[in-house]
């Protein structure tokens, strides 16, 4: 019985027709898909590669945090150690090195031409610390001018650090150089013992209080904290820098230490990344931001970081991904579904613009042409007709009977042997009709 119903349906329809109308139509809406799929991103890498920093630095115990929060979502981040921003910057424009994101210090580094990095924002402060040998502030007092130490051994940060960056800037400002001061490359947790050995008088450090190596030091006998004078004016001389207090007493009040308010230069912490790393990627690494740098802090207030607004001296644009993140928060689709779920509604959301665009209005356009095509065979035997109607009524005479109805009975063979469907038949019987009714005429006239 099925089979019988598929049969008649068959029937009414025209399966010349339906090619010649369905063929054109579905290559239309294959180039529409085909066309949006030129727009899907492909899915997301399971792996993100993070330049983070030196050894007992804040970035990498920030790396760390962040490998915690993108592995809840199937991500794994490789932690890539460096020197410090300025390689992290390298290495992100370095196409034949697999660095996706990195740590870089504002003021480090500035875009060059052609520049593809783009930043995700602030992430914190981050502090200039100055420590000095206790010694020199016996001789001259506490020390609070970077001036007062010309001539003296400085840890400036090692090789391709954004704090070396920092520290020779300043000392450049206070006329300062390898010509008339010993300059040490060193930076990382080996200060402690370089302080210990007498190797070093003072040492530049960059990172938060809680980075190993600051709070090392911070609690190391014989060694102090530089209280500068100076704030105000190198922050405007240098734009990336802002003047940051810490307060009396906020490493430990138990202790009162720092017994006293402590001015600080501070440079500001991002996060970069390169302009091709996956956008489900970013708003991965922007919702890991929210989570560890959000909180408080002894520089920072609840919620203040981190921010959009990308510091002064760190030229990289905002990425689009992080720009919409700041603006509404996670994607939509996030926050109710799986990682990997989002991120697919979110690629197949893309091949719905050919089904909206293509697909409905093929659709309503596709029977009309059909039957257009059907009745368009026999409109023009009507034409036909019709011209011979007319000849007869202006000049009868100008064939014969016989003629007249030689070229009527044509129309009519032709029409028999027409392909119509059985759903258009009811046009045949007409037509047969007025055929007959052409007939009269001929014979009425001729």
């Amino acid at each position: 019985m099925m089979k019988q119903n598929i049969a008649r349906r068959l029937r009414d329809y025209s399966p010349r027709d339906l090619l010649i109308v369905g063929l054109p139509l579905l290559a239309l809406v294959f180039a529409g898909f085909w066309l949006a799929s030129r727009f899907i991103q492909p899915a997301p890498p399971d792996t993100l590669v993070l330049a983070t920093g030196g050894e007992g630095g804040a970035y990498q115990s920030i790396g760390a945090a962040y490998k915690d929060v993108l592995g809840r979502f199937g991500i794994r981040v490789v932690e890539r150690p460096s020197a410090g921003s300025t390689e992290n910057v390298e290495w992100l424009r370095n196409p034949d090195l697999a660095v996706d994101a990195a740590f870089v210090q504002s003021g480090s580094v500035s875009a060059q031409e052609g520049d593809t990095l783009l930043s995700l924002g602030s992430l914190y402060n981050e502090p200039l610390w100055i420590f000095y040998r206790a010694e020199l502030s016996q001789e001259n007092g506490d020390l609070d001018q970077i001036v007062q130490l010309k001539g003296r051994r400085i840890a400036i940060g090692g090789t391709g650090s954004g704090a070396r960056h920092l520290a020779q800037e300043l000392l450049e400002a206070n006329q300062i150089d390898a010509s008339n001061t010993k300059l040490i490359g060193q930076g990382d947790l080996s200060l402690v013992r370089a302080f210990a050995a007498r190797k070093v008088d003072a040492a530049f450090v960059v990172g938060p209080p809680q980075s190993a190596v600051v709070w090392t030091l911070l609690h190391t006998p014989g060694i102090k904290l530089m209280s500068l004078a100076h704030t105000e004016a190198y922050t405007r001389r240098f734009p990336y820098l802002s003047s940051l207090v810490l307060p009396r007493g906020a490493i430990s009040m138990a202790t009162d230490f720092p017994p006293r308010n402590v001015r600080l230069l501070a440079a500001t912490a991002t996060l970069a990344v390169r302009e091709d790393t996956h956008p489900a990627l970013i708003n991965l690494l922007m919702q890991a931001m929210s989570e560890v740098h959000s909180g408080p802090g002894i520089f920072q207030r609840p919620g203040e970081f981190p921010r959009a607004t990308v510091a002064t001296g760190t030229d990289f644009p905002l990425a689009p991904a992080a720009e919409r993140y700041y603006k509404s928060g996670k994607p939509w689709l996030q926050r109710y579904l799986p990682f990997w779920a989002a991120t697919l509604i979110d690629r197949l959301v893309v091949l719905l613009i050919p089904l909206i665009a293509v697909l409905i209005p093929v659709t309503r356009i596709a029977p009309g042409l059909y039957n257009w095509r059907v009745k368009s065979r026999i409109y023009r035997r009507y034409g036909e007709l019709k011209f011979i109607e007319a000849e007869v009524e202006a000049d009868p005479g100008r064939l014969t009977r016989e003629e007249w109805l030689k070229r009527v009975d044509a129309i009519e063979r032709d029409v028999n042997h027409l392909s119509i469907p059985l759903a258009f038949s009811d046009m045949v019987y007409t037509m047969r009709l007025h055929i007959g009714l052409v007939r009269k005429v001929i014979e009425r006239k001729v």
